[in-house]
């Protein structure tokens, strides 16, 4: 079986190809851009086969898919940062509706077997307590240009399997997290800001934005697994929420406060920027994945406490290891004084 995985460098990408790398008669391949960092799959080595394209340009998404000519693939890859996307909508509804039109496009031209759509829990949006847990019928009231980009993207699939009869699988993740999220994401930048505390780096104060609401929180390598049952099992057309339900709700004061209990210094403070704050903000979010389980038998299997520890560490290696190389780097450039500038 000859998968594609686009967003293959990214969060929830890597961990996709970690697991898909280990299954029996599986054909590896992912997209990237030419700047992206390959250091959350750098360790697959030859077990990926990377080419190159820009998913907003059509000539460059023909030209991928004619060569990895693949059965199914999982379209990952997207502007994801809610934050961000009010400070550039155009750019994010860009880069989130054009690739998934190429992609689909090329479904329609048969040029690959199927897809799925990792969309978004922010699609539901404006949700009440009394909404909660949200299933797949819940209206979408999207609340960001992120969400809305999702929501066109989820919508977009529906229309062409419809129209055209091509196989589209939808979903919609609640918050997954774990080792290798990006800082700019609320539970990895506590950590990371955390583990610089510990190193000595950040004076002892973590500084945050609103941690009143609540989020439905699933580890992400349990996200992928799901992603991998709907790939062979969803209904094309269909959408299925992923995510833990009541028993994975926490507010973000919660999480953040596990996560101090985790570090090695108990005199952190916590401070709130109004920097930090979003233009609006969606109070609960919690999921039913009723749909999802009874079709495929998944369910959670990893602690959510198991997935903040394993963060913390991953953030306290990465500040370990750059801080190493500071050190590597100062030393050398005593000895070679020009060492840094070439």
């Amino acid at each position: 079986m000859r998968i594609l995985v686009t967003g293959c460098t990214g969060f929830a990408g890597s961990h996709l190809c970690d697991f898909l790398a280990e299954l029996p008669d599986i054909e590896l391949y992912g997209v990237k851009r030419w700047r992206s960092s390959l250091k959350n799959i750098v360790h697959l080595g030859d077990k990926i086969k990377l080419l190159d394209g820009d998913l907003t340009d059509p000539s460059a998404v023909r030209r991928v898919l004619e060569e990895a000519k693949p059965d199914f693939i999982f379209h990952l890859a997207a502007q994801s940062f809610v934050k961000g996307s009010f400070d550039q909508p155009r750019e994010t509804m860009h880069t989130n509706i054009m690739s998934e039109i190429n992609l689909l496009h090329g479904l329609r031209e048969n040029l690959a077997g199927g897809m799925l759509v990792a969309g978004s829990s922010d699609e539901y949006g404006k949700v009440t307590l009394n909404d909660c847990p949200v299933n797949e019928s819940q209206p979408l009231r999207p609340l960001s240009p992120y969400a809305v980009s999702k929501v066109a993207q989820d919508l977009l699939a529906y229309q062409y399997h419809q129209s055209y009869g091509v196989r589209v699988v939808r979903c919609r993740a609640f918050n997954h997290e774990g080792p290798r999220r990006n800082d700019v994401f609320m539970m990895s930048n506590f950590a990371k800001q955390i583990a610089q505390i510990e190193a000595g780096q950040q004076d002892p104060i973590v500084r945050v934005g609103n941690l009143e609401p609540v989020r439905d929180f699933t580890d992400v390598r349990d996200t992928v697994r799901a992603y991998w049952a709907l790939s062979h099992q969803g209904v094309s057309g269909e959408v299925y929420n992923i995510c833990s339900g009541v028993d994975g709700a926490y507010s973000i004061l919660d999480v953040l406060n596990m996560l101090l209990l985790a570090s090695t210094r108990s005199d952190i403070e916590v401070r709130v920027e109004e920097k930090r704050l979003r233009p609006s903000d969606i109070p609960y979010l919690i999921g039913d994945a009723t749909r999802l389980q009874q079709l495929t038998g998944w369910t959670v299997s990893i602690p959510f406490k198991k997935t903040l520890a394993d963060l913390l560490d991953y953030w306290r290696t990465e500040i370990g290891s750059s801080g190493n190389k500071k050190k590597q780097e100062s030393v050398f450039s005593v000895l070679n004084p020009g060492h840094l500038e070439k």
